[in-house]
């Protein structure tokens, strides 16, 4: 027990100091907790070396870490995920399934008689890494954009896949479709079992104790385990039983105070997970590293394969296409948990999880910095890949613009989210013949189908990009808005188009948005006539609310509020 309690010490002493060293390199947290695991473990300076600590310790880690992916499935995005996101990541996880197996089998991994290495890794190298690809999307601002949206709907149902498979994991000894049908049926129970506890008995009890925080806590954590006991009475493991208990969770009023108060618990045993992990890994000889190579090669090659075929199938664009499937690069941190499941049931050798974990180590750092760099990427991708035949939603539009069908109108719109969304609401709803005068340029693929559905001028393109503005035949416009902020620009900034819009348009009207007041000045020096900056209109309208509430008219200002929003046929609702 002392020894157990030692050797925690020093997994979190040391993930600390390089988690420290990490942070201050901008390298994914995860990086610095496997090489802490490596530096104190059997493999390194032999500081933790009690096989029992370093099961105990991973065991814990896995258990807290699926109980946190469950907290945070939200089982009601999954059933309104659109077609889009449904096809483009059933193609990914089929896609990526079925070249995996004959991949890794045709470099010679064990495929049956007990050793299943091929079958894992072909798993492993279907997931991608939530935790790199959120904190980079979150970073950039593009959680909210089309190619942000399509990444998130298909890691959601990722997990989902990796679910499936740890269900059917303990019987991959004896596959056959009785036993698979019993796995499946024994999920069922366990599942039905959790979800009827949850809806019916959980709220319950836990808005008695809503009060006491460590009353939520303690709840928390006893669900997990009490489900994780029953999912073992099954013949399932406590790992899946604590994913089960996490979803099961995410469904009832009290999972975001749950989430909110176990994230801190969550972080401890993550950390404690990752460095047990790390004490598994022997040095790398030159089979494994090679193994590795070719593990992190097939998953690049094959990610982009899956996701971009099936995107751009459905006509999303190259940008909609490529961006997806360069954010979802790399491989999951679930992808090493469905690999530990492997070795604990001897399903796959000590070489091949140690190559696993090298090829997860090296994509973690490789994609940090290429979905930094997505755009950048995207846009020197998109030019050759028309050269070699590959349409985008703009084809045609050249020709049309030399015949003056797709030249921009007398109202040019650069950019399109929800400013301009409620801005064609307002003059849809005041002068709709003004409509007839709007150009909108964008490349966001629904809002091109969208406007164009509805009869608006729309031209696809990168506004960021001078021959876009020049083709789109703008020197001829006499208003030119630009009501993106720079936050969500790709590319450019609200003064570099203005500066591109005024050398190519000398006497057009333009409308720039700032998001800094310092950036206003700067704005009217590059050209513009005007500029909005949207914090004085909220202000305003808060204002409004401030004098409505104190003169106990906030129920008339609501109702109005109502009224507008009934009329209102945003295309970004």
């Amino acid at each position: 027990m002392h020894e157990l309690i030692g050797d925690i010490t020093l997994c979190i002493l040391f993930a600390w100091v390089l988690g420290l060293l990490a942070h201050f390199t901008r390298q994914p947290l995860i990086l610095a907790y496997l090489i802490a695991g490596f530096v104190i473990g059997p493999f390194g300076m032999k500081w933790v070396h009690s096989k029992d600590s370093i099961h105990v310790i991973s065991e814990l880690g896995l258990i807290f870490m699926l109980f946190m992916i469950g907290l945070e499935i939200d089982l009601k995005k999954i059933v309104r995920a659109g077609k889009v996101i449904l096809f483009a990541a059933g193609g990914q996880l089929v896609g990526g399934c079925l070249l995996g197996i004959l991949f890794f089998w045709g470099i010679g991994l064990s495929m049956g008689a007990g050793r299943f290495d091929a079958l894992y890794l072909c798993v492993a190298c279907a997931l991608s890494s939530t935790v790199i690809i959120v904190k980079v999307l979150y970073e950039k601002r593009e959680l909210d954009t089309l190619p942000g949206r399509i990444t998130l709907g298909v890691l959601v149902l990722q997990d989902i896949f990796a679910i499936l498979f740890l269900a059917v994991q303990p019987s991959l000894d004896n596959l056959q479709v009785s036993v698979i049908l019993i796995s499946i049926g024994r999920v069922g129970v366990l599942v039905a079992t959790a979800l009827v506890l949850s809806r019916y008995v959980l709220p319950r009890l836990f808005h008695q104790i809503a009060r006491r925080p460590e009353l939520i806590l303690l709840g928390a954590l006893a669900w997990c385990f009490l489900i994780g006991e029953i999912a073992e009475k099954l013949h399932l493991s406590r790992e899946m039983g604590s994913l089960v208990a996490g979803v099961s969770l995410s469904t009832f009023p009290y999972a975001l105070d749950v989430t909110a108060k176990v994230t801190t618990l969550r972080d401890f045993f993550i950390t404690l997970f990752f460095v047990a992990l790390g004490m598994t890994i022997p040095i790398p000889g030159p089979s494994v590293i090679g193994l590795a190579l070719l593990i992190a090669a097939f998953t690049v090659v094959s990610r982009v394969v899956t996701t971009f075929v099936p995107l751009y199938l459905m006509k999303q664009g190259l940008r909609a296409s490529l961006l997806p499937a360069i954010n979802l690069a790399q491989i999951s941190e679930f992808s090493l948990v469905v690999i530990q499941t492997g070795v604990i049931a001897n399903h796959i050798g000590t070489e091949t999880s140690s190559a696993a974990s090298f090829a997860f180590v090296i994509l973690a750092v490789i994609s940090t910095f290429v979905m930094g760099k997505s755009d950048e990427i995207t846009r020197a991708l998109i030019g050759p890949m028309k050269k070699i035949g590959l349409r985008d939603l703009d084809h045609g539009q050249g020709e049309a613009a030399h015949e003056g069908g797709h030249e921009a109108r007398r109202i040019v719109i650069l950019g399109f989210f929800r400013a301009a969304s409620a801005l064609l609401a307002e003059i849809e709803r005041q002068n709709p013949l003004v409509l007839e005068q709007i150009t909108v340029i964008d490349f966001n693929p629904n809002v091109f189908r969208t406007l164009a559905d509805r009869g608006l001028h729309v031209i696809y393109g990168d506004i960021s990009n001078v021959d876009t503005l020049l083709h789109a035949g703008i020197g001829k416009s006499e208003l030119i808005i630009l009501s993106v902020p720079d936050s969500l620009l790709k590319g450019a900034n609200n003064e570099k188009l203005v500066r591109h819009v005024r050398t190519l348009n000398p006497t057009a009207k333009i409308v720039a948005t700032a998001d800094l007041l310092r950036d206003v000045n700067d704005l009217y020096a590059a050209g513009a006539d005007y500029v909005t900056v949207t914090r004085l209109s909220d202000a305003h309208e808060l204002y409004t609310v401030i004098e409505a509430a104190a003169a106990d008219l906030l129920g008339d200002k609501r109702a109005e509020m109502d009224a507008l929003l009934a009329e209102r046929k945003e295309v970004l609702p």
